[in-house]
């Protein structure tokens, strides 16, 4: 296993920035044991977050924005304690007047944020490596692609199912989506990185209406089979996999 040297430069960077400006924090966070409600992070008018019930694990993939597989060690607790973490930015951020529709996916400076809080109030310590593992390519099949210039270049790049929430095997649908964040979105559901090598640019919106046959349908299969109706593959293949480490993690601190 090896630093890759982009990880070794990336910390270079992030150290020198940290001379100059302090890193983003939240004005106001209190982290408490998990209550009820729904599970997930979700985000609300005025730059509020609220992450309900779930892991540190979780709260790490949310702060940098990976998938469980770029995510290794850290004590057994960080996957079994749940809590719920309620946070605002101070008044000089941007996103005071951020007013979402609906509520939405964190954005970098909400990640940047949220790593802050993980490192003061769960001791979180990690570093970045890359290894050498199993990866699939997104590429163009055989025959013409069935995508659709995005209509709408100031949309939310989005894709899912066609319910507008999580692929399901009830179908496939997009909106504004380049083909590197449709790669990015499918990993979660591949259970490894998906690479953008289609060669197409820009953004497509697309739709694609057929659902399973099966009522608990294998997700990831599924997928592979709508993007041959799209025109679109996936091929196993090898390649860099960035992963976090977690070095230090402890329980939080008392609010």
């Amino acid at each position: 296993m090896r630093v890759s040297i982009f990880a070794a430069v990336w910390a270079a960077a992030v150290s020198l920035f940290a001379q100059t400006a302090p890193p983003p924090v939240f004005e106001v966070a209190s982290i408490k044991p998990a209550g009820a409600g729904a599970i997930g992070l979700f985000t609300y008018p005025g730059g509020r977050i609220v992450a309900n019930s779930l892991t540190l694990e979780m709260l790490i993939e949310e702060a940098f924005d990976i998938r469980p597989f770029q995510l290794t060690g850290g004590p057994g607790w960080i996957r079994n304690d749940r809590y719920t973490v309620e946070a605002r930015p101070p008044a000089s951020s941007e996103l005071t007047s951020a007013k979402p529709s609906q509520p939405d996916s964190p954005n970098d400076e909400q990640r940047g944020m949220l790593r802050t809080l993980l490192a003061d109030r769960f001791q979180l310590k990690v570093h970045r490596e890359t290894k050498e593992g199993p990866v699939y390519l997104l590429v163009k099949g055989s025959k013409d692609t069935k995508l659709q210039e995005a209509k709408d270049k100031d949309a939310r790049p989005w894709a899912g199912g066609l319910g507008g929430g999580r692929i399901s095997g009830d179908g496939l649908a997009g909106v504004n989506i380049s083909m590197g964040g449709l790669a990015a979105h499918l990993s979660e559901y591949m259970g490894h990185p998906v690479l953008d090598q289609t060669g197409l640019n820009g953004s497509f919106d697309f739709k694609y209406d057929q659902a399973s046959d099966d009522p608990h349908p294998d997700v990831a299969a599924w997928i592979i089979t709508s993007l041959q109706a799209l025109g679109l593959k996936l091929e196993a293949s090898k390649g860099p996999v960035e992963t976090i480490v977690i070095d230090h993690a402890e329980r939080p601190s008392e609010n």
